[in-house]
């Protein structure tokens, strides 16, 4: 799944440790979910929309596959 996750958090000046931190998640999760690696959880997409402020469509970007 896309995502402007790695976007967001620059945009912030977070670093992914602060982040993870934050989250009670591994740095590694971050880095994963940034680049494609890995899809959240829907309690951890929740609570990257709300640290960020955001929905959690401003962070991922759903694409079904095609037919």
């Amino acid at each position: 799944m896309k995502n402007h996750l790695e976007q967001l958090r620059r945009e912030r000046g977070i670093k992914q440790e602060q982040l993870a931190a934050d989250l009670r998640v591994s740095r590694q999760t971050i880095g994963s979910l940034e680049n494609g690696r890995y899809n959240p959880s829907i309690l951890l997409a929740f609570k990257l929309a709300r640290y960020f402020n955001v929905r959690i469509e401003d962070i991922f970007i759903y694409e079904e596959d095609a037919p």
